[in-house]
């Protein structure tokens, strides 16, 4: 009923907006030059009295404080202009000690991976309005980390962990072992960034004593080389250590830095030799520090309380797990001084679980057959806790507080994506809400719920909206051949007519979790198509999120083939819609949505008469270590789903035409897939068409690749339906 009145209440917003009267066509160049982007709410950050907050100004020169009731600017920290001894221009980004005396400054920044990167840092003390580099010595510095009583930061240079005492206005090096390619120290290797979203495992004790990180040895994980075009008559190459499938990961250990004595002492964690150190962090106590671990097979996750100047662990929490662990579980755990909560699938759905600082189970905090999406924390001193949920609908996300008698509150009031960023000691949250219709709408809300002021209302967005022949999202469920409800939703033209027969192009991306269709605001190449006069829809099948954890995890083991199932099956649907040309039915996707594609094509029995697949994953085994063995264990374990989920090993069954696009220079999914599956294709008979974007990573980021990609995949769609 609730997905009825829904698509009831979808039919007629557009509707009305198919009547209006419009004055300009969305254009593609704008929407890739980022003119109908939606504005993001400033990056607040939380100061620790709770009642403040910190944003760059506009001209990134200086930061700001502001009062979080009344939005108010109340002091400038920091100005380029003002700092004596300043050479800087503009501030990338900042770190403010606890005490509130020193800011870290950051500028020049150059990435390293997707995640990482490594700058030009700079100390700037607050009383004397001195700013100087963090270090004396040359070098561009990685994940610095205030010690809790602003009276130190450690930092990184080449893979090594440094520490500047500002007091003594003196630099040291803790660990001397670090070698590119061999020894991290604090900084996480390739794979642990990608997979587990991480760039530092460092972490100080709260009396300052101690600093704990981890230490990656890399020496034996395999290579992996890709050409670079930068001009030269003999191009070199970049390399990346890169664990694919079943291959040697980083061995991994947890060390203590002792300030006072300058020791450093490994701490016993009783982890297999190939196991994951996902996180750690210290609790409240000093002499308790959270090592979290996950065995290689990921099912397995357990807590260990370690004692910093011992060594000495003891297990806290286990969670196992008969398909996998979630890893982004562990990065909600949040701990006070006497309890610490936790997400878990226990019951088949991602719930909240309360614990003692022990590690004995108080409650469980949230029940229900719906999912927890996103857990904000706990507020120690009333025990409330607040987090996101799937709970109305699985297209929809709401913001809950609920209290230490069990009683419930939603703070979110509108129907759509809602989301919040709290302060420090859960007083004020940003809210965030956007739907289908409605561009992100950022407010500032003290705790029980009352909106405070706007921060961001993306005014100016929706005054352009109103001028366009926009496309509304209309949402539809239907069952596939099991009788499994799917979700979807789907773009008309303006100017629909439900008497003509209109081609089809099929969006998705399928991945374990993922979830692309949700009542939410985007804008973006899709819409544009519509106006082309296309239909385009898109549908989450079996293994997407937010509907418990047997829809979830029904792939797991045998990536592709649930997924490539349930896209023939919306395809088929769609194909008996009066308004649909069944013979003109196309589906394309990026990354594991450019397998689905392949997968779907290879599958389907013609039903899609052409695709586009762009940087697709197309052997398990080609992709790293992390992300396949969770979902498909490693090759040698599960070698028949490895050879039979292979669109390489279909790649004779092909039907409809194909674009195959790729960066040479991707990093993630390496261009091996591509080719391989080219040969594959050669060797069949079968014709296909292929784009390499030359040096372009994963993303093929840039004005004018990008606009370059969409205007070559129109012209693909435009020849072949």
């Amino acid at each position: 009923m609730k997905y009825f009145l829904l698509l009831l209440c979808y039919l007629s917003v557009s509707q009305s907006f198919y009547s209006r009267d419009y004055s300009e066509r969305i254009d593609l160049k704008k929407i890739v030059e980022g003119e109908y982007a939606v504005r993001r709410a400033p990056d607040v950050r939380s100061l620790p009295d709770g009642e403040h907050y910190t944003l760059l100004s506009k001209d990134r020169k200086a930061i700001l404080k502001y009062a979080y009731r009344t939005g108010a600017v109340t002091d400038t920290l920091f100005h380029v202009d003002k700092a004596r001894e300043t050479k800087l221009k503009a501030i990338e980004n900042y770190w403010i000690s606890e005490t509130g005396y020193r800011i870290i400054l950051c500028c020049d920044r150059e990435s390293v991976y997707r995640r990482s990167w490594k700058a030009n840092l700079y100390d700037y003390d607050v009383r004397r309005n001195f700013l100087k580099p963090l270090s004396d010595t040359e070098g561009k510095l990685m994940i610095p980390a205030f010690s809790p009583d602003g009276r130190m930061c450690a930092f990184v240079r080449d893979n090594n962990i440094w520490l500047k005492k500002f007091d003594y206005d003196t630099e040291s090096q803790v660990t001397k072992d670090g070698a590119i390619g061999k020894i991290l120290n604090g900084i996480t290797d390739w794979v642990y960034e990608e997979e587990f979203a991480l760039t530092s495992l460092m972490a100080w004790s709260p009396d300052s004593k101690f600093l704990a990180f981890v230490k990656s040895d890399e020496s034996e994980v395999p290579e992996f080389r890709f050409q670079l075009f930068d001009g030269s008559l003999y191009p070199g190459f970049e390399t990346v250590k890169y664990p694919k499938a079943g291959e040697r990961n980083s061995t991994v250990s947890c060390h203590v830095y002792n300030v006072d004595t300058k020791d450093i002492k490994q701490m016993n964690i009783p982890m297999e030799a190939d196991g994951y150190i996902p996180r750690i962090l210290f609790t409240e106590n000093p002499e308790q520090l959270a090592v979290m671990t996950l065995n290689r097979e990921q099912n397995i996750f357990s807590m260990y309380y370690v004692n910093p100047k011992s060594g000495v662990s003891r297990l806290v929490l286990r969670d196992e797990n008969k398909y996998y662990i979630d890893s982004d579980f562990i990065y909600s755990i949040s701990f006070t001084k006497d309890n610490f909560v936790y997400i878990s699938e226990k019951d088949g759905f991602a719930h909240i679980y309360l614990y003692t600082a022990n590690g004995i189970l108080e409650r469980q905090v949230t029940s229900g057959n719906w999912d927890v999406t996103a857990l904000y924390g706990i507020n120690p001193l009333t025990k409330t806790v607040y987090y996101q949920s799937a709970e109305e609908s699985p297209l929809c996300r709401s913001v809950y507080a609920i209290d230490a008698k069990g009683k419930k509150t939603k703070l979110s009031t509108r129907t759509g994506s809602n989301s919040a960023q709290f302060n420090s000691r859960f007083t004020y949250y940003v809210h965030n809400f956007s739907d289908a219709q409605t561009p992100n709408l950022f407010t500032m809300h003290e705790e029980k719920g009352k909106e405070l002021f706007v921060m961001e209302d993306n005014a100016g967005l929706t005054e352009k909206l109103k001028s366009l022949s926009l496309p509304q999202k209309e949402f539809f469920t239907f069952d596939n051949p099991e009788g499994i409800s799917l979700n979807g939703w789907m773009l008309k033209p303006s100017g629909f007519e439900p008497s003509q027969r209109y081609p089809v192009l099929m969006v998705q991306y399928s991945g374990p979790n993922s979830q692309s269709v949700q009542n939410r605001f985007e804008l973006g190449w899709e819409n544009y198509l519509s106006e082309q006069g296309y239909i385009v829809a898109c549908v989450d099948g079996r293994g997407t999120g937010a509907r418990g954890e047997t829809f979830r995890k029904c792939t797991y083991l045998n990536l592709g083939i649930l997924e490539s199932d349930d896209q023939i099956a919306a395809a088929n649907y769609l194909a008996g819609l009066d308004f649909i040309d069944k013979n003109k039915i196309a589906i394309w996707g990026w990354s594991y949505g450019g397998t689905i594609t392949l997968m779907s094509m290879s599958r389907g029995n013609g039903i899609f008469k052409a695709g586009v697949a762009i940087a697709p994953v197309t052997d398990w085994k080609f992709y790293d270590s992390i992300y396949s063995e969770r979902y498909m264990r490693t090759p040698k374990e599960n070698f028949t789903n490895y050879e039979q989920n292979s669109p390489i090993r279909l790649a004779g069954n092909l039907q409809g035409r194909l674009l195959l696009v790729h960066g040479s220079s991707d990093d993630n999914v390496h261009f091996q897939n591509s080719m391989y599956y080219a040969q594959a294709l050669i060797e069949a008979g079968k014709q296909f068409e292929m784009r390499v974007y030359p040096n372009k990573n994963h993303s093929i980021l840039g004005t004018t690749y990008r606009l370059h990609l969409y205007t070559g995949i129109t012209d693909f769609l435009q020849r072949t339906l």
